[in-house]
């Protein structure tokens, strides 16, 4: 395939890359020149809100989205985007529920709090997963942009991967957490830039944006009421809000990449505030992309690139239009394809050092120090060079994972689906040791690997039934010269099957959507039944559980009661004394007393919580009886 980019597109291209390039080294050079591990990984906590908001986004949402949501609404139509109603019911629960208790941790590893709460096995299955989560999600973010860049430079994928991954894993090496941040401010901005360059360029020659929603009305592209409660359908108003709301909580609550940026705010409250004004952005960014995809459909609503044959895959779509559309105007396809690939730069980069950092501090450097010693601490240049081979490695495993990544049904869903099966049961596992406090280790990882196993028998097991896209035309009159765009070289896709979808295995048809709410509400049912055997044994620290339930579990103090039984021992003490004598000091009833009561102080188990309630008002009602007998004037 001949290059479509020209002198000017190479040129915006490598303008956009030097200026990602600089920002890194500036940091690299200026500061404390990232040579500890506070600077390079939590940017000293002093950054502010609004470039951790942007990264937020970028983090996760860079090429997927575009790509993805896109096609997606071109395909399908725009029920995918009720999900941004998830988004607003679930940021509240990551804020005020999860945030917190990592906030007062302040720990580089997320999974040093499942060792502090059940354990270091915990830990470890913990960090395990996130390992395996984050390679699979890199490889789809590796060959996201590759796509684009074969279907409109003519580059091989091949070629695409392993210059994009090379790059990727170059830049891992170098940039700290202030260089993502800024970065990753940048290349938002230019992933915006790329999705209007279609919107606006489609309006100017559709005739304006109302008419882009008739035409696709008309073609059965605009539905967003659909209540079917089958679990089998693809995507409906439940999937959405309900499946996605978990989706986005395994993302923002309990995710390394993105707990470690909300870190890097000096404080709770406007680390609080960054994910708040992350949520407009992100929104925003998806209803753009819906309507992008909109735009392509008015475009080729008569002459479908994919039942023509001119693309092998929908993800190739958004590429497409730009060719179709932009090759005319200097340097916008150049700003198109920077915006895709400049956005799964930040997004790899900054997910390398955070397997980086995960594999360093829960895997090989405790085993380093109980080789050495703790009194013989390893050279901070040695942990950053350790840092660097593990960045390698890893990126070197993301690429191999990307050229896999053709063979799932869509960038979108397949991103999603590893989140599902993996994130699911990540959540719950932190969610049992901030809301659950009886239960233990011993129960906990049972449930995680069950949970796990399932999911990934879900998500990846098959045969699946086909999806079933919605109609398009075949009439192509502009394009009766083939020449104008050749013919897609496809390999061959699995015929189609003569099976109807109930005729595949029930769990193979469920959505992908649900995928981590099931793995979720089974990790979190089996916890709690297992930990009714084996119950958590030692007290759980308050600063380990969520806010809400520490409110709940500290038990209530007496000090109305302690105050008005020393009160009156104080009143009759002075009626009886001197005049001069000296008032004396005063006590606290509860804690002078030799024969006070105790409360227990065995581990939170629901029935420990009973038998404390219980004492609190046997004592209770021992302290309105001592108040009586000292006010004997007075009626109680």
């Amino acid at each position: 395939m001949s290059s479509y980019l020209t002198t000017w597109d190479y040129v915006v291209f490598g303008t956009v890359l030097v200026i990602s390039a600089a920002i890194g080294v500036y940091y690299r050079f200026t500061g404390g020149r990232q040579k500890n591990v506070e600077e390079y990984m939590m940017a000293n906590s002093k950054m502010s809100a609004t470039p951790v908001a942007f990264s937020l986004m970028a983090s996760f949402m860079s090429a997927i989205t575009i790509l993805g949501v896109s096609s997606e609404n071109y395909m399908y139509g725009t029920q995918f985007l009720v999900i941004n109603i998830s988004y607003v019911l679930a940021t509240p629960i990551v804020a005020y529920i999860y945030l917190p208790v990592f906030y007062r941790l302040k720990t580089l590893s997320v999974y040093e709090y499942l060792e502090r709460r059940f354990g270091k096995g915990t830990r470890l299955v913990g960090s395990a997963a996130f390992s395996l989560q984050m390679i699979l999600y890199m490889g789809i973010v590796l060959y996201a942009p590759a796509l684009a860049l074969s279907a409109v430079t003519g580059l091989s994928k091949v070629g695409a991967i392993l210059s994009i991954g090379a790059v990727c894993t170059f830049y891992s090496s170098i940039g700290g957490m202030k260089a993502v941040l800024i970065t990753d401010v940048f290349q938002s901005l230019l992933m915006f830039a790329a999705v209007y360059c279609v919107i606006i360029k489609g309006s100017i020659d559709l005739g304006g944006v109302g008419e882009i929603w008739r035409i696709a009305e008309e073609g059965g592209r605009i539905h967003f009421l659909n209540f079917s409660l089958d679990p089998t359908v693809r995507h409906t108003v439940f999937t959405q809000i309900f499946g996605g709301m978990f989706v986005y909580l395994s993302l923002y609550a309990v995710n390394q990449a993105q707990v470690q940026r909300l870190l890097t705010v000096r404080d709770l409250k406007r680390s609080q505030f960054s994910l708040w004004l992350s949520l407009p952005i992100l929104m925003f960014l998806s209803l753009s992309t819906a309507m992008a995809g909109l735009t392509i459909y008015a475009k080729y609503k008569d002459c479908d690139p994919l039942l023509t044959k001119r693309i092998c895959s929908a993800d190739q779509l958004l590429p497409l239009f730009v060719v179709d559309s932009l090759d005319k105007l200097p340097g916008l396809t150049g700003l198109f394809i920077a915006g895709i690939l400049s956005g799964s730069l930040s997004t790899v980069s900054s997910a390398i050092n955070s397997l980086a950092a995960v594999s360093w501090e829960d895997y090989i450097h405790p085993l380093v120090r109980k080789a050495r010693g703790v009194n013989n601490p390893v050279a901070p240049a040695t942990v950053s060079f350790a840092n660097k081979i593990l960045a390698l490695c890893y990126g070197l495993v993301c690429i191999g994972v990307a050229f896999l990544a053709e063979k799932f049904t869509g960038v979108l869903q397949a991103s999603l689906t590893i989140f599902g099966v993996v994130g699911g049961p990540l959540l719950a596992l932190f969610t049992l040791g901030m809301m659950f406090p009886f239960t233990s280790q011993r129960a906990v990882v049972p449930a995680f690997l069950i949970s796990l196993g399932l999911g990934l028998w879900m998500g990846f097991g098959g045969p699946k039934p086909e999806i079933q896209r919605l109609s398009g035309g075949t009439t192509c009159p502009q394009y009766g010269n083939e020449t104008v765009f050749p013919v897609a070289n496809c390999k061959p896709g699995n015929p189609l099957s003569d099976k109807l979808p109930e005729d595949y295995f029930y769990l193979y048809r469920i959505s992908y959507q649900w995928y981590t709410l099931i793995t979720f509400t089974i990790t979190l049912i089996l916890g709690c039944l297992f930990s009714m055997c084996a119950p958590q044994r030692e007290k759980v620290d308050q600063s380990l559980l969520s806010p809400a339930i520490s409110k709940i579990m500290q038990p209530k103090k007496a000090s109305s009661y302690s105050t008005e039984l020393s009160s009156s021992k104080k009143k009759n003490n002075n009626e009886n004394e001197p005049p001069h004598s000296p008032s004396p000091s005063p006590t606290n009833e509860l804690e002078s007393s030799p024969n006070k009561p105790i409360l227990p102080q065995e581990p939170i188990t629901s029935s420990s919580i009973i038998l404390e309630n219980s004492d609190k008002l046997k004592f209770r009602k021992s302290c309105d009886s001592d108040i009586q007998q000292n006010l004997p004037g007075e009626k109680m």
